[in-house]
């Protein structure tokens, strides 16, 4: 009576719990063997030899599980992620995004607002001068011939167009921009 009591005593913290390799091979369906090679891989977490700490374990090698399944949707044909090449794919997105960013403080890359703000400003001064025009030159083209209104008007577009081609690449930095050595004397 006395064991009955004991195994159906109420447990409330596991975290401390080991279990041999042949309990989580139980537990996962596979052999021994695939849980030592899987704590060699650092899925399964060794407390000592031949004992292995359950809760750790299961969190593990459920994670594990996840990135598989999501491995599986990539060009991977085993459907397992390799470690070493996630690391090395997340440094290279590291120091692509480091390298990205030297450019845009050197003012050799723009980012997309920096343009549009100045493309929308000297766009809007554009169509005011365009705009313009007519007022302006209206009064002086009283009682002309269609030669000198045609020269004229010439004259008035190509000086706003002019006014295009003149743009300061400076406007395009962005606030994190910093000076070169070059700049600085």
């Amino acid at each position: 009576m006395a064991k009955q009591d004991t195994e159906s005593a109420k447990v409330t913290d596991i975290d401390s719990t080991t279990v041999s390799a042949a309990v989580l091979g139980n537990i996962f369906s596979v052999t021994d063997r695939r849980i030592r090679q899987m704590a060699e891989e650092g899925i399964i977490v060794r407390a000592a030899k031949g004992r292995y700490k359950l809760v750790e374990s299961l969190k593990n090698y459920t994670l594990a599980l996840k990135l598989a399944a999501e491995g599986a949707n990539t060009d991977d044909p085993d459907g397992e992620i390799n470690i070493d090449e996630e690391k090395a794919l997340h440094e290279r997105i590291k120091r692509h995004i480091s390298e990205l960013k030297l450019q845009v403080m050197k003012g050799d890359l723009h980012k997309a607002e920096d343009v549009e703000r100045v493309m929308m400003d000297m766009l809007a001064a554009f169509k005011t001068r365009l705009m313009n025009i007519p007022s302006k030159v209206a009064p002086a083209l009283e009682n002309r011939d269609a030669a000198y209104i045609k020269d004229r008007l010439t004259k008035e577009v190509l000086e706003v167009l002019n006014e295009l081609k003149d743009y300061n690449p400076k406007d395009f930095y962005s606030d994190e921009y910093v000076e070169g050595e070059e700049d600085a004397d």
